[in-house]
């Protein structure tokens, strides 16, 4: 048997795979962190309470309407991006102005209520959410047994991402989101609706937590910690990777789910914090993050 510093190739490329899947999942949380906070400026804790919220409206969906996988995969992340809506327009519409600190203790205290809400509902157990039947089995590809639902995991991930990136950096409405969050007054003498533009991007950003929480349900169990767990990290992947910065966040998000995966196989005790210590590393070298911007 084929082995990689005395492990056997199956086990390291399975420790790679499931890297990647957890840096496809770091990847899509930070892109939602990194468009709210570089066009609006809000450092939104509650992304991981949206996350959450995104895997229990699938699994809500499927529980009590029999609506299936495919459609909930719609359904979740419009659900949850209209809630978002809300929130921008009845809260944090108010803090533009000031600190980004009351807008981190704004969202912190909505992600309290929202996980304590569901902890009281559903309690702290999980629920399980089928693997959609079209996406069940693994295929063999001789080196290794690869999982189909998180091939299409990864796969999903990286489009979405990628598709994001291009829409905020590429095109005319990015110019105009970007545009607007500079100097409002200006781009409204344009006749362009700069307090919905801005509604809407921060919807969007909680509608990719939400879809990161549709293909997290069948992986691990829907609990109301589970975006809790995860907020942390993202955070610092996040920073490592610039705060603002879109592309930096997809890539980083990657990188560090690799990192975390063949850490995991070297020296399994340091998985859980590797990516703290890039983060101080990153922070010592470089303080706007690798792909930020200096001020």
């Amino acid at each position: 048997m084929t082995e990689i510093f005395g492990i056997p190739l199956q086990a390291f490329l399975g420790q790679l795979l499931l890297g990647l899947v957890n840096g496809a999942f770091y990847a899509l949380l930070s892109l939602g962190l990194a468009v709210i906070f570089g066009l609006l400026g809000i450092v939104n804790f509650a992304h991981g309470a949206l996350y959450m919220l995104g895997a229990f409206a699938a699994w809500i969906m499927m529980d009590q309407f029999g609506i299936n996988y495919w459609a909930a995969l719609l359904l979740a992340p419009l659900s949850v991006g209209i809630l978002g809506m809300l929130m921008e327009r009845l809260f944090l519409k108010h803090l533009y102005k000031l600190d980004p600190l009351y807008g981190l203790l704004l969202t912190f205290g909505l992600a309290l209520i929202f996980e304590g809400v569901f902890r009281e509902m559903y309690g702290v157990s999980g629920q399980n959410y089928e693997v959609p039947e079209l996406l069940s089995g693994a295929t063999n590809l001789g080196f290794m047994v690869l999982p189909n639902y998180r091939a299409w995991v990864v796969l999903v991930s990286l489009v979405v991402c990628l598709g994001t990136w291009y829409l905020i950096e590429r095109t005319r409405l990015g110019a105009y989101l970007r545009a607007g969050t500079e100097n409002a007054a200006l781009v409204q003498a344009f006749g362009i609706n700069v307090p919905l533009m801005v509604m809407l991007t921060y919807g969007a950003g909680a509608a990719l937590a939400a879809l990161a929480g549709v293909l997290a349900a069948p992986i691990i169990q829907v609990n109301p910690l589970m975006g809790s767990n995860l907020i942390i990290v993202v955070f610092a992947v996040v920073v490592i990777g610039g705060m603002g910065s879109i592309l930096g966040s997809v890539i980083t998000g990657l990188a560090l789910g690799l990192v975390e995966g063949l850490t995991r196989v070297f020296y399994p005790e340091a998985s859980n914090i590797v990516v703290f210590v890039i983060m101080v590393i990153v922070l010592l070298v470089r303080p706007a993050g690798l792909f930020g911007k200096e001020a």
